[in-house]
């Protein structure tokens, strides 16, 4: 019992050097991809809702309402200490990665779905990531006293969150609406050049705390390579239960199993000023995901799947 009291006042009380001028200029970084992103998403790709309600709907399903519950049952049953575990919490209320676009074209899956779910996840993120953070963090004792001692308001997440997500994805659907040419020129190079941007903001953070993620990494990097795992297991498995052909499958798998876990970053180190366990998870998990995500990619691209398209 004291050995785990003073474990987690150790990692709490982790210093990560990450100031206001880093933040903002990740702030910016996660704008810019997500301006990036947009530029290749149209209104279709909303229609296809109502054309499409079963793949779409079992996407959503996968991301806020599985992945929380199967994260609150993984939390339950390893007991981490608590602000691992409402780290653990934020990934999972977060939407999917910004590279899972790229990850499911990597894989042959089913890339149709995963743009449009990209689509409606930012937009229900700006809701769904402040609940799911507020409704499991809280159904969860030890998570529970921390919300409480820090005392968020919902409001002011979903304000952030609507400026880091909505705000991009609107400007650039305005682009490719009035713009398409120009929309399409711009997507080839800002995507890549954005997210490298981003991941590169992410890196030298890492680097300047070098130290403190290599003193902990054991603490907290064998959590999030489970729950990485459960991730991609319960869109493929719902896939599979589904009836899905395989590129939905993939993308499905995909789009549950890569979190953006750059928001994550952001909130935690906003409204919880950098929290050491929830800051080491989420970070190790923005590592990771690009790893399992390139390796199930790469490894799924030299397959072949039936013809790529929403039905």
């Amino acid at each position: 019992m004291e050995i785990g009291w003073f474990l987690e006042q150790l990692i709490d009380n982790v210093h990560i050097n990450f100031d206001t001028k880093s933040l903002w200029a990740l702030n910016v970084a996660l704008a810019l991809v997500m301006f990036g992103i947009a530029l290749e998403i149209r209104l279709d790709d909303f229609k296809r809702l109502l054309k499409s309600p079963k793949l779409v709907l079992t996407g959503v399903l996968s991301q806020f309402i599985l992945l929380p519950l199967v994260t609150f049952l993984l939390v339950w049953l390893t007991d981490p200490i608590p602000s691992i575990a409402l780290g653990m919490f934020m990934v999972a209320a977060c939407p999917g990665g910004n590279v899972s676009n790229f990850f499911t074209h990597m894989s042959r899956g089913n890339a149709a779905l995963s743009v449009t779910l990209t689509a409606i996840a930012t937009l229900l993120a700006i809701v769904m990531t402040p609940f799911n953070l507020s409704f499991w963090g809280g159904l969860y004792g030890p998570t529970a006293s921390i919300l409480k001692e820090i005392s968020i308001s919902p409001f002011a997440m979903v304000r952030l969150v609507a400026l880091l997500l909505g705000i991009p994805l609107l400007l650039g659907m305005l682009v490719n609406y009035h713009r398409p040419k120009l929309a399409r020129m711009m997507a080839k190079g800002f995507k890549v050049g954005s997210l490298l941007f981003f991941v590169v903001l992410v890196f030298m953070a890492l680097y300047n705390n070098r130290e403190v993620f290599m003193t902990y990494v054991l603490y907290v990097f064998w959590l999030v390579l489970l729950h990485n795992l459960l991730a991609l297991l319960t869109g493929f498995s719902l896939g599979k239960l589904m009836g899905f052909d395989k590129g939905s499958i993939r993308c499905l798998t995909i789009e549950t199993g890569i979190q953006n876990s750059g928001l994550g970053l952001l909130l935690i180190f906003t409204f919880f000023e950098g929290l050491g366990g929830m800051a080491l998870l989420t970070a190790f998990w923005g590592i990771w995901h690009l790893i399992s995500g390139l390796v199930l990619s790469g490894f799924w691209g030299y397959g072949s799947v039936e013809k790529e398209e929403l039905v």
